[in-house]
């Protein structure tokens, strides 16, 4: 119960006092208030786990319901509060009638403290379960791969097919595409499910992160290891471990990798005994697969190492109207997460959607979905209220260039046009930028770096 936050309405001082000095030693925070006209401002102000509400108040509502009244406000506006009634020995009766009102325990006065404890925890816990079964719930409907169109029915085939067996996996696609749904698909379907699931943006780490990160250390291996550490690959153990951006791993870094991979052990920085490991590995990478066999890119040993089974995403585009489908998946999730009530997309906000190449693909969909639900001030979702995002439309005439160009040197000046056009469109702020461009900021950082921008 430490990181409980608990709200105390009762207008006897006294036992405010008594109830503050009884817990706050045993929960994060408590707030008392003797004026329950205050309660539902303290809420919308205050994240709150637990109230404690008297059923009687010196106010105007002077019925001996003043309880049940201000319980009732509590579930109308913070249904998943749990609300514990404080009630004298002789109105049990009105406690009894507040359970079917919604509250999920009451207390008589006087208590004993350890009952009141006691019913406070049983009641915290159960909305520490429900709030995990709800997270849970959130992370199905997240990772569920949502499409009908023949190219996602062979994805979910492959996927079906490969899951269940210990290969390894090389996840290729452009960016956006939702490689890392994929991953989870994977490792959900899979029978190391019950294990841990660990992803690391590898191709963010910097050469001294690198090694400390994957592998871990000893307390003392540099100047700020001050206790063990575990590595992502024994964080990972009897689990799967996801390595996103492999692609842009530098040579260096794949040496060591592959060692570990080779004798299925890490030797912690500052430790020279070697730990096993027991994991799954997946990868993914928005370079071609062509492209990766540059071995003056990327060792060829090690590709056969992560790939033994690759699963292609298809873009966007490729998916006809997976389009309309996805549209609408997000459209219910901005929904509820910015209360809105808008009904669907009116027949030439289809068309506009539909007739898109979508070059940012799956999210550029969801992000321009996002902001026409936002500024949309209708029931319903126009052509007028769908915009999609300027640095895709430029990647498109870039694209075209490219087909004509395809050259080391033409593809590293188009990436630093995307880089540098996206960092004066948001006034030199990087986070936006790199979410912009579907990057990490260390991802964009190292480009910046790399453009002398």
């Amino acid at each position: 119960m430490k990181k409980a936050r608990v709200l105390v309405v009762d207008d006897d001082q006294d036992l405010l006092t008594a109830v503050r000095i009884l817990l706050r030693p045993l929960v994060n925070e408590v707030i008392i208030e003797r004026n329950p006209e205050n309660l539902l401002s303290i809420l919308a102000k205050s994240t709150i786990d637990l109230v404690l509400l008297d059923m009687n108040f010196k106010s105007a509502i002077n019925t001996g319901n003043e309880g049940l009244f201000w319980l009732g406000k509590i579930k109308e506006a913070y249904p998943h509060i749990r609300v514990i009634m404080i009630t004298a020995y002789g109105a049990v009766d009105l406690a009894v009638r507040s359970l079917k009102l919604g509250a999920s325990d009451f207390i008589v006065k006087p208590w004993v403290n350890e009952h009141l404890l006691n019913t406070l925890e049983s009641t915290y816990s159960e909305t520490r379960e429900k709030g995990k079964k709800k997270n849970v719930q959130a992370l199905r409907e997240e990772e569920e791969l949502v499409g009908k169109s023949a190219a996602m029915e062979d994805l979910q085939y492959k996927i079906d097919k490969v899951a269940p067996t210990e290969a390894n996996i090389l996840i290729l696609g452009e960016n956006g595409t939702g490689k890392d749904l994929i991953a989870r698909a994977l490792h959900s379907r899979s029978l190391r499910n019950k294990g841990p699931y660990v992803k690391v943006d590898v191709g963010a780490l910097t050469e001294t992160l690198f090694e400390s990160e994957l592998f871990g250390y000893k307390k003392g291996a540099f100047t700020d290891a001050r206790e063990d550490r575990l590595g992502r690959f024994e964080m990972a153990d009897k689990g799967t471990l996801f390595l996103d951006e492999i692609g842009n791993i530098s040579l260096h870094q794949q040496a060591k990798l592959l060692s570990v991979l080779q004798n299925r052990q890490v030797t912690p920085l500052g430790s020279s005994i070697g730990v096993d490991i027991d994991i799954r590995l997946l990868s993914a990478t928005n370079v071609p697969l062509r492209a990766l066999a540059d071995e003056n890119r990327f060792r060829k040993d090690l590709i056969y190492r992560i790939n033994t089974v690759e699963i292609q995403v298809p873009p966007l585009r490729e998916r006809g109207d997976d389009v309309v489908l996805l549209a609408n998946h997000f459209l219910v999730f901005y929904n509820t997460k910015y209360h809105k009530s808008i009904e669907g997309f009116e027949r030439n906000a289809i068309s506009k959607l539909k007739s898109y190449h979508f070059p940012g693909n799956v999210r550029e969909l969801q992000y321009s979905v996002e902001r026409a639900v936002i500024m949309s001030e209708g029931s319903s979702i126009s052509e007028h209220d769908i915009l999609f995002s300027p640095i895709e439309q430029a990647s498109m005439v870039d694209t075209s260039m490219e087909r004509v160009e395809y050259g080391n040197q033409s593809l590293e000046e188009l990436e630093r046009k995307a880089v540098q056009s996206a960092i004066e469109r948001y006034n030199g702020n990087i986070s936006k930028a790199a979410k912009e461009l579907g990057l990490t900021r260390a991802a964009l950082y190292r480009r910046m770096e790399k453009y002398n921008i």
